[in-house]
Parts: structure tokens; sequence; C-alpha cells
């Protein structure tokens, strides 16, 4: 089974062009799906019938797995035996009638505008430190880039006259611009820390740490959430809370959806959809508490 799910994510990769996360989700959930075939004897894709599939999607209910969750493991089950199928190596696709669970979406957790202010303004100070991060800091808001986009990018895909950088999202590229706020943050931080930073190594990431290599994801994590409880933010925040803030705020501006999905990457504007709904459900208390007949 290891050989098929690797063949699997080589295909993801080489073919489709999926991102790095995506495989390794993939991955993930397939070899907690060849653990629980190989705990019941079954030792080959072409020896797991339907009800073994419907037995495992039983027992991740059964262990009060999130319905996202849930719902996740089967779309990689689904989309394996496609593979499978078309590579010959099963003669039937048994994951043909796995159902996933309905999804009660939640809209994501957004900060006010003055939380966002509240949320920038933390790292103040002169230290290089403080720089860089109200740099990324800044940069995030302004942009609702993905940290992962924010942790990559590329001193060359920084244009600072224009003041847009360029985003590399699998086999996609897309332009977004800033604003004046984190271009300035930008020109300190590239004139006073970056350089102290790098320690005289050759780097082409944008941001580094503190050791002039490139910024993890944990480390953004918890940068984020230092600052967050230093500026008293009592949600539990995230990096994708300020992407989920930048998309809020333009709508509840009067961007238009189809600008606000190009920024954001998003392939299908039902994605991007969700912003517009929250606005309309805030646009409702408003009203309901205003007026004198809500």
């Amino acid at each position: 089974m290891q050989n098929e799910i690797m063949g699997f994510i080589s295909y993801l990769h080489n073919v489709k062009k999926k991102s790095s996360n995506t495989e390794l989700s993939y991955k993930r959930d397939l070899c907690k799906l060849q653990s629980y075939m190989e705990e019941r004897g079954i030792h080959s894709f072409a020896e797991i019938t339907s009800a073994d599939l419907h037995a495992y999607v039983s027992y991740l209910n059964d262990n009060h797995f999130a319905s996202a969750t849930v719902s996740r493991n089967i779309a990689s089950i689904k989309a394996l035996y496609q593979y499978l199928l078309a590579e010959g190596i099963v003669s039937e696709n048994v994951a043909e009638e796995l159902k996933a669970p309905r999804i009660e979406k939640k809209l994501p957790e957004i900060l006010t505008m003055e939380e966002v202010v509240c949320l920038l303004n933390q790292p103040s100070g002169d230290s290089i430190k403080e720089i860089r991060d109200k740099a990324m800091l800044e940069l995030l808001y302004a942009t609702g880039i993905r940290v992962t986009e924010l942790i990559t990018l590329s001193i060359h895909d920084l244009n600072l006259q224009m003041s847009f950088i360029l985003c590399r999202d699998s086999n996609k590229e897309r332009l977004v611009p800033f604003g004046k706020e984190a271009r300035a943050a930008l020109v300190r931080y590239l004139e006073k820390a970056r350089d102290q930073l790098l320690g005289g190594m050759p780097q082409d990431v944008l941001f580094v740490n503190c050791s002039g290599q490139p910024m993890s994801r944990q480390g953004f994590w918890k940068l984020i959430k230092y600052y967050a409880k230093k500026a008293g933010i009592q949600a539990d925040i995230t990096p994708h809370t300020l992407r989920h803030s930048f998309a809020a705020h333009l709508v509840e501006n009067g961007a238009d959806l189809r600008s606000v999905q190009e920024m954001l990457g998003h392939s299908d504007i039902s994605t991007t959809q969700i912003y517009a709904n929250m606005n309309h459900n805030r646009i409702r208390e408003v009203y309901a508490k205003a007026h004198p007949r809500g």
C-alpha cells in the first residue's frame, strides 16, 4: 500500500502541481487508512471492499473526528481510488459511493478594525526583531496573503516602487498591492534590520529569523500570539485571522468580490462569498439594533 500511496503523492506533485501542504494532508490521511486496513489483515488496495471503506468512515465517526476531518479523509480516499483505477492498480472504484458528512460552515474569526490597529501597533520599538515583526504584520494585513506565502516571499517578489508583491501559489502567480503603512514598515525593515539579521549571509527570502534563516510557520505563529496577548485581544487568533480580517474589511468598505477573490488567490468565488455574507449579517444586526421598528 505504501508504494501506491507514494505513487499517488508523486502524481499530485508532478502532474496536478499541488502544494506541499496539500500533499502532506493527502499522505497523512491515506497512511491513516493504510494503518487501519493492515491492522485488519488487509495489505493491498485491491483487497479493500466498499464495506471496508464504509467501516473505516464509521471508525472515524465513532472516534469523534470532526466532520471536516472525516470529509477531508473521504476526499483523499476518493482521489486515491480515481488514480488507482486510472493506473490499472484496482479494477473497480470501491470509494465511489462514499458520502462526506454535512459540514456546518462556521463564519471565520475576524478582528475589528480597532483590534487590527492595536495589534499592528504592538511592535513599536527600535530593535531589529520588532522592526521585522512590524513589517511582517503590516504586510500580512495589507495583502491578505497566507502565512506560507508570507514566509516564502523572496526579496525579488517585492516591488517597493509600485507597492505590490508577487505571490506564487502552486502553479499560479498573482500581484497583490499594499498601502503606505506596509510600505513604510518594509522600507524600515530593509534599511535597518534585514542585513543585521542576515549577518553577512546570502539569503533570497525576504523575512528571516534571528539566525538569518527563513522564518518558520511555527515561529510566526508564536510571534502573532505574543503580540495579540500584548494588545489585549481576547479572541484566539491565528495568522489566518488577519487574512480573514483583510477580506472582511475590504468587502465592508465597498470592495467588489472579484477583486477580493483575485487578491486572496481563491480559484472559486464561492469561497470569497462568505465575506459578503458576513457583511450582510453585520448590516442586519446594525438595523435590528438601530431601527425603531427593527
